[in-house]
């Protein structure tokens, strides 16, 4: 086993590593025995040496746990052509992650599906006027977030012109293009979708994690407020509103239609109190962190949570994601198909 991931992923990755050991699996780690204090020591980095370095130790399994596009050694280093047929993968073909991680092209494309609800939107490129793009919103408050981000780096809530157009400057040195969205001002949600596995043939969805204490209408990033401070899985009882099934089955249908090979995570939110709910967000590769390590009891990620609502716990998790890895040839032969 191998853990290739980025600087920032080192927690969920050292926990990880530390949880499937402590359960009988053999990982290999570039350390022998790293401390189970630190976060260094656990993982591989992932660049074509270090994958290979894991896999010439005798790794079976990659476990990607950071965001992988095109350029990715995952698909491109030769040095692994030998091992696609066999190595196994966790996590999202850098062919789909490439595709989809642009939140603008996919909920376009679930736009023209016509069974999805999403919440009205615009897209603002550097150079485009605007002021009459302002005049052309209805009605504010407006979300103004990057095409591509991570958690709610860069997302604002913006209840004037004025404040959307700064809001937009701002984001512009960062991106040439922005994505505006309708505030959805009911309750928020988020849904994790697991892949087909050998124990179910479809995609399925765990219990809703409904998201409370927003800062400024935006749920905190986690690595600022752990989740389990303003995060909780959906009772039984809530879960006799339809409008949870009914955006459930939307959330599979969108891990069906890209064709997702790892857990995705999908947040949603009411347009209003009580009404049905809207996706705005498919997170590719949904955060892993979780307890287990000393002095980490109390670490969660919104996946985890949501497992406990099916009765698993952490280890449990992970060992089915484990279970459903796709080998490195399939994830290297992914095609978009949209």
């Amino acid at each position: 086993m191998e853990f290739a991931n980025h600087a920032n992923q080192a927690d969920s990755g050292a926990d990880i590593a530390y949880t499937l050991r402590s359960k009988g699996i053999e990982v290999i780690t570039p350390q022998p025995s790293p401390s189970i204090a630190q976060h260094e020591g656990w993982c591989f980095p992932d660049s074509e040496e270090g994958i290979y370095s894991a896999v010439t130790q005798g790794a079976t399994h990659l476990w990607a746990n950071t965001i992988v596009f095109s350029s990715h050694p995952l698909q491109t280093a030769s040095c692994l052509d030998s091992y696609a047929p066999t190595l196994r993968v966790v996590g999202q073909p850098p062919g789909l992650v490439e595709k989809f991680d642009d939140k603008m092209y996919l909920n376009d494309k679930l736009r023209q599906q016509g069974s999805f609800t999403l919440p009205q939107s615009w897209v603002v490129n550097e150079g485009d006027d605007l002021n009459v793009l302002l005049q052309s919103i209805p009605n504010y408050p407006v979300v103004g977030k990057p095409v591509r981000g991570r958690g709610s780096h860069g997302v604002q809530v913006c209840h004037t012109p004025s404040e959307l157009k700064s809001h937009i400057e701002s984001l512009f040195r960062e991106s040439p293009v922005v994505l505006l969205e309708e505030f959805l001002s009911g309750e928020e949600a988020t849904i994790t979708v697991m892949p087909p596995s050998l124990d179910r043939a479809e995609y399925w969805s765990m219990p809703p994690v409904a998201r409370f204490n927003h800062d400024q209408g935006i749920a905190p990033y986690n690595g600022t407020v752990a989740v389990t401070a303003n995060s909780r899985v959906v009772t039984k009882e809530e879960m006799r509103d339809q409008s949870y099934e009914e955006v459930m089955r939307q959330c599979e249908e969108v891990a069906s239609l890209i064709k997702a090979t790892a857990p995705i995570r999908i947040d949603v939110r009411r347009f209003r109190h009580g009404s049905k709910f809207a996706i705005f967000d498919v997170n590719m590769k949904p955060n892993m962190t979780g307890p287990g390590r000393p002095g980490r009891e109390d670490q969660a990620s919104l996946t985890a949570m949501a497992a406990t609502g099916c009765g698993w716990d952490y280890p449990t998790l992970l060992q089915n994601m484990l279970h459903g890895a796709s080998t490195l040839e399939t994830f290297r032969q992914y095609r978009s198909p949209l």
